[in-house]
């Protein structure tokens, strides 16, 4: 039972408080006691279609499956989701069930990739309303702990061999593993200067030895060179391919191809030189040959001048005629002697011109690429040489005031021929 005077307490304590209450009310127009709302006008207009539980990014391991119910914030019977760039195998129900297995077979027949974003979109269209409808996107990726490593495999083999001057080229392929190489670095074991520029899968090496490459202080007659390929992928992993090229040592053709020209220049220049000599030295055996030859007919001019003289009745005068061509003798002698050393002279120069243009002839080059070139050109120069110690008496003229066609002409005359062949039984 409450006491009365308590029940007094209590409302003279209630009624104070709202005196003061109502006082403070009129002395500040501005307040108000707030009033309670009701949970309902708190409520978010929720009116766009949308999905509430959208998961942007999937990542999902090889041999794992997949299973992701999409959520809408409206009644699930009157919709149905679909896809749009879905990778293979990824599937959605209508009830927006997302379903995957990702098959390990897919990645090895390459219709999937690892570690490669596919961007899907999926979408919400309403059964009955065409124009309520959302679209969005999500990302998913696979990977595998199962690492593939990716090698870099040149077209040729390990080990090569190649001459100088040569030319040598092959392709730098990529076997692609679970990730696959993005860039090539290439360096050897010694400085080379290469042709191409190998960065990337696919690129070609192409690398000509110098003719100078191998130097006489290598063993074998060889020189080796390793080249390193090495392939770096996304993860930096690396694989190194290494190539070993044997460069064996060769003639440099082109400069033995100059040095032989030169060579034949050389001697084509003395063959000239010599048959200018041949023709000089020829000039003057005939012209000693034709004044021996007008005494010799003067002496036998007179002396049968003499004789019919004597048999015609006048003595005297075929007495003196006899003793005047025997006095043309000496004369003769002495006006023109005969060209004796000359003329084995001449015919030892002719005997040169021929043996040598015989020999250039003979070590004429064959082909494209004649191997005994070195050996060609060593003949010549050596044949060059004996002829220029054989006839170093023989004075040559630098300055012949003949073509080469005249002096050609001359030296090929059939007189002048025959004048110097061999005759039967050495006469």
């Amino acid at each position: 039972m409450i006491k009365p005077a308590l029940i007094l307490r209590l409302w003279l304590f209630v009624s104070v408080g709202l005196l003061f209450g109502m006082k403070g009310v009129a002395q500040n127009p501005g307040f108000r006691i707030p009033l309670q709302l009701s949970d309902t006008s708190r409520r978010y207009d929720d009116s766009l279609l949308r999905i509430r539980n959208m998961n942007p990014y999937f990542t999902v391991h090889v041999d794992s499956t997949l299973s992701y119910q999409f959520e809408i914030n409206r009644d699930p019977g009157r919709y149905y989701f679909y896809l749009r760039n879905a990778p293979v195998g990824l599937k959605v129900r209508e009830n927006g069930l997302l379903s995957f297995r990702a098959d390990k077979s897919y990645f090895l027949s390459g219709r999937l990739k690892y570690d490669y974003e596919y961007h899907v979109t999926i979408g919400v269209q309403n059964l009955n309303d065409p124009k309520d409808k959302m679209d969005t996107s999500f990302i998913i990726s696979f990977f595998t702990t199962e690492i593939i490593p990716s090698h870099v495999k040149p077209t040729v083999s390990s080990v090569l061999y190649v001459d100088e001057g040569d030319t040598i080229s092959f392709r730098v392929q990529c076997e692609t593993g679970t990730y696959p190489i993005e860039s090539l670095n290439f360096y050897s074991s010694v400085p080379i200067k290469t042709n191409s520029v190998v960065r990337e899968c696919n690129d070609n090496f192409t690398w000509s030895p110098p003719y100078d490459f191998v130097r006489d202080g290598d063993s074998a007659k060889q020189k080796l060179v390793s080249l390193y390929f090495v392939g770096t992928n996304k993860v930096f992993i690396r694989d190194t391919a290494i190539i070993r090229i044997y460069v064996k040592d060769a003639l440099n053709y082109p400069y033995m191809v100059d040095q032989y020209n030169n060579t034949v220049k050389n001697l084509r220049t003395y063959i000239l030189q010599l048959k200018y000599a041949f023709f000089q030295l020829d000039k003057r055996v005939k012209h000693s040959a034709h004044t021996r030859t007008g005494f010799d007919m003067t002496t036998a001019t007179t002396a049968l001048g003499g004789t019919i003289a004597t048999t015609s009745g006048n003595p005297t005068t075929g007495a003196i005629l006899p003793s005047v061509g025997v006095a043309m003798v000496p004369v003769k002698e002495t006006v023109a002697p005969p060209q004796t050393a000359e003329q084995n002279q001449a015919s030892l120069i002719r005997s040169s011109i021929k043996r040598l243009d015989y020999t250039m002839h003979d070590n004429a080059l064959l082909g494209d690429k004649d191997p005994d070139i070195t050996k060609k050109i060593n003949n010549l120069k050596t044949e060059l040489k004996q002829t220029q110690v054989q006839l170093i008496d023989v004075p040559l003229e630098e300055t012949t005031g003949m073509t080469e066609e005249q002096l050609n002409a001359y030296f090929d005359n059939p007189r002048v021929n025959k004048k110097y062949r061999m005759k039967k039984g050495g006469k």
